[in-house]
């Protein structure tokens, strides 16, 4: 699903890679790698490199796709670095995350602490490179999944609860990160809007995105016709929001 949907995620990677600037000796941990395609290429510089990812299906995918002596992989979940002794062990040159902190970084409880445990990650002097969705990412879809689930009677304050992302200003991650001991270099907000992939049998277009990585609102009411209906009714919404003139796609 995720390949049909969302394969584009590691292909978009120029700039952030350009930050972290891997060397070889470097040692990088990658927290939420996924299924590792870009975890890989930062293995190919010759750092050594441990991905870890909460998801058991995106782990068994990278380690048979992706062998190197200095690239290994490990199902944790990234909202509790500190319980990964390997991981907040201050022996790490860099740490590296894209496209998934906006999913580890959801729950206001331990968001602050994230932060916290990458510093103690970390050596004296190393550095912290991240790429996730920024205020206002998404935010055509986040508003339709809100007011479709209110008019299938979900209340209001449920439908908040099911947004599954954070996705924070540049001054909040700027704050934050300070507060958790980095010197922080740059934060920057891009605009940068991104094709959906093809729709096929198999999933992606634009309905595969949304059982993807809207499947928490999605999971906000019953299995069956009435979740289908929710979904055919973001979509009826979205269509003349996200639909581009040239060619139709999304």
């Amino acid at each position: 699903a995720y390949s049909s949907a969302a394969s584009f995620v590691p292909k978009l990677t120029t700039t952030v890679l350009s930050y972290l600037a891997a060397s070889p000796g470097d040692r990088i941990l990658d927290i939420g790698c996924g299924d590792g395609p870009l975890t890989a290429t930062i293995a190919a510089s010759a750092a050594a490199v441990l991905g870890l990812d909460a998801s058991p299906s995106f782990i068994r995918t990278a380690q048979s796709t992706h062998s190197a002596p200095n690239l290994t992989f490990a199902v944790h979940d990234c909202t509790r670095l500190a319980a990964c002794p390997d991981a907040v062990d201050g022996s790490w040159d860099k740490v590296f995350s894209n496209a998934a902190l906006h999913w580890i970084l959801r729950d206001a409880a331990t968001r602050r602490d994230v932060l916290r445990d990458v510093r103690r990650a970390l050596k004296p002097g190393g550095r912290f490179v991240f790429e996730m969705g920024g205020a206002g990412n998404v935010a055509e879809i986040h508003a339709a999944f809100l007011a479709v689930l209110v008019a299938h009677g979900i209340p209001s304050t449920k439908a908040r609860a099911a947004n599954p992302w954070f996705f924070p200003s540049d001054a909040w991650m700027r704050g934050a990160l300070r507060d958790a001991g980095f010197d922080v270099e740059r934060v920057e907000i891009e605009y940068r809007p991104t094709p959906c992939t093809p729709a096929t049998e198999s999933g992606g277009g634009l309905e595969g995105w949304l059982r993807l990585m809207g499947a928490q609102f999605l999971e906000a009411v019953e299995e069956g016709e009435a979740r289908e209906s929710v979904l055919r009714d973001v979509l009826a919404v979205l269509e003349s929001v996200v639909t581009r003139e040239e060619d139709g796609s999304a």
